[in-house]
């Protein structure tokens, strides 16, 4: 039954989802808005849901050069690892930092590290993107992003 790696993976993904649709029917529900909040977690999960179905049932036979081109070097792998890494150390440092200096960092760093070397442009577009976003957010969606040690 799990011979093919296509029904690993569906059977993962299909766990997964099923975590992401219990976890977002757990969302609390707003009672004066049309559209809520958990509406595109639920579209979200249930699209997984269904992915992961038909991956199961894909009857296609994995011939060698498609396990060829599943194997990642280790090159590759290594900087996986470091931009999940360089992930993580952004999500753990937002609230602290503040949204528009970790942005500003990430987006330089991550851009850096993966080999973009015009140091001028990378700052400019990482200052430039966190900034419009975080204007976007702050006064046209009056979404408060953490202001971290900026006072914003």
């Amino acid at each position: 039954m799990l011979k093919s790696v296509n029904r690993k993976v569906a059977l993962f993904l299909a766990a997964v989802a099923i975590l992401f649709i219990f976890l977002s029917f757990q969302l609390p529900s707003y009672p004066y808005t049309e559209v809520d909040a958990d509406i595109v977690p639920k579209g979200l999960g249930f699209l997984l849901l269904i992915c992961s179905i038909l991956l199961f049932f894909n009857n296609q036979e994995e011939t060698e050069a498609e396990r060829k081109k599943r194997e990642i070097p280790r090159d590759e792998l290594l900087m996986l690892l470091a931009v999940f890494g360089i992930i993580l150390v952004y999500i753990f440092l937002l609230e602290l930092i503040g949204f528009v200096i970790m942005t500003i960092l990430f987006i330089f760093f991550t851009t850096w590290f993966l080999g973009y070397k015009k140091l001028i442009s990378n700052l400019a577009v990482s200052v430039t993107f966190s900034l419009v976003i975080y204007l976007l957010f702050s006064y046209l969606l009056q979404i408060n992003l953490p202001a971290g040690i900026l006072p914003i």
